[in-house]
């Protein structure tokens, strides 16, 4: 009798289904807690957005009531509700995490999904850490199959793997056995889309949201019963046909448990609101201004040389909106030149249609010269090389392969601590934001999730 081949979609549902938390490191562990907690902050801030209040008012008169809190309100509702809203406001200010698998924005769409199952089945907190470590660990080998050629092509890999790694971590805490798991993760994979059409408007933390309630919808769909592709990767009609030309590396499924893309090649964790595209240059300028004492009425101009995806992704040279600027280079730097950081604060329409805005922005260029060869991009995919041309005559320049923050250049632990309060501050209490960071902490326990929120939320 032959062996069943290890297709794709078996050998993800198999490892997803069947994975345990005392096979998980606690290393990785360690990482998904700070997912966690990363998540959640950037959310709070976000809950706070018009975008975040437009998805509340909509799952209010849309979906029924439930038992799942929406971050930072009093409002409960149901689990593709909570999914919905809670996802859209995680990357309502584009200040979460990133991963290279797949370049993906996965802990905004996983996380929401994952606590929403865990609140409405009572999951503990060593549930939830497992099972989001399962979801990020399949998107990410999804992402990795594909390769960067699905991101080159112009689709939103957030909105397009998002429902997948939002399934595997919903259907984990549902315990769907293998059979469900892979009816679970071929309606994800068979439903998924996304255009980057949506950068520089709504439509990008919309897809978010959706991709997360759409992995509980399909997680909870396989529950009861609902088939799918037993082969949506492969199938000749299928992911990998569609989307990169029949490539998909099975090969890349194969080390799931054994080696993890939480680890390698990491989680960003961004320290400006704005898309990471723009963060090796930005830091290029702070560090420049820092050691050489101008001002930003000393300079007159910036040239900023990137990769090609930089440009493709920084599409606003002369944002009108907030949403626009956080797409924008000539944004980032000079809100660097003007305030010292592209933070919080600097995001809103005062700042941007001032007149000294304004005439920075048009003192910064974007280009991609010949150092962008491809061992170059490989080695800095979102680099940056920087010169600065001042009114005195000098040229200052410098070159960063990957942003502080990035897993390959991390910020100190301490940084998520405050990342994580000045950002939950928007929406609850300091003591507030202080209980539920201690609560978070202790996340990785036999604990209900439930109760370790609802004291602090």
């Amino acid at each position: 009798m032959n062996p069943t081949p290890q297709t794709p979609s078996l050998l993800l549902s198999e490892w997803a289904s069947g994975a345990t938390a005392a096979s998980i490191p606690d290393r990785i562990r360690q990482i998904v807690k700070a997912c966690v907690i990363d998540t959640i902050g950037v959310a709070l801030a976000g809950s706070r957005t018009p975008m975040a209040g437009t998805v509340r008012h909509f799952a209010a008169r849309n979906y029924p009531l439930g038992r799942v809190k929406v971050w930072g309100t009093e409002n409960e509702v149901s689990a593709l509700a909570a999914a919905f809203c809670n996802a859209t406001a995680s990357h309502a200010l584009d200040f979460d995490d990133n991963c290279y698998a797949g370049f993906v924005h996965g802990s905004a769409v996983i996380v929401p999904a994952a606590i929403a199952i865990a609140q409405e089945t009572g999951a503990t907190g060593a549930d939830l850490i497992t099972a989001i470590t399962v979801g990020a660990e399949g998107e990410y080998a999804v992402g990795a199959a594909a390769g960067q050629e699905l991101y080159d092509k112009g689709w939103w890999t957030t909105g397009l793997l998002g429902p997948i790694g939002a399934g595997i971590a919903a259907g984990h805490l549902l315990k769907l056995d293998t059979h469900k798991m892979r009816a679970c993760i071929g309606l994800a994979v068979t439903s998924a889309g996304g255009a980057k059409t949506c950068f520089g408007n709504d439509a990008k933390a919309l897809l978010a949201g959706q991709a997360s309630e759409n992995g509980v919808r399909w997680a909870q769909m396989a529950s009861n019963g609902a088939s799918a592709s037993d082969e949506p990767f492969t199938h000749p009609n299928g992911f990998a046909a569609l989307h990169v030309d029949g490539t998909f590396n099975t090969a890349a499924l194969n080390d799931l448990g054994r080696s993890w893309r939480l680890e390698t090649p990491g989680i960003d964790i961004k320290k400006f609101p704005i898309c990471l595209s723009s963060h090796a240059a930005v830091d290029i300028v702070t560090e420049i201004m820092a050691r050489e004492g101008f001002s930003a009425d000393d300079v007159e101009d910036v040239l900023c040389d990137v990769p090609p995806v930089v440009i493709a992704n920084l599409k606003h040279a002369a944002p009108t909106t907030t949403r626009e600027a956080q797409f924008s280079m000539e944004f980032a730097i000079a809100a660097t030149l003007l305030f010292g950081t592209p933070g919080l604060d600097q995001l809103n329409l005062n700042v941007l249609e001032s007149a000294a805005m304004r005439s920075m922005m048009k003192r910064v260029r974007m280009v991609s010269g010949p150092i962008w060869d491809a061992a170059r991009r490989a080695a800095a995919p979102e680099g940056a090389s920087v010169t600065i041309s001042l009114r005195d005559g000098r040229r200052l320049s410098g070159y960063q392969s990957h942003a502080l923050g990035t897993a390959f250049n991390p910020v100190p632990a301490s940084y998520l601590r405050t990342k994580f309060l000045r950002c939950a501050e928007q929406a609850i209490s300091e003591p507030s934001a202080q209980r539920l960071l201690l609560a978070l902490e202790d996340l990785d326990a036999d604990v209900p999730v439930s109760d370790l929120l609802n004291a602090a939320l």
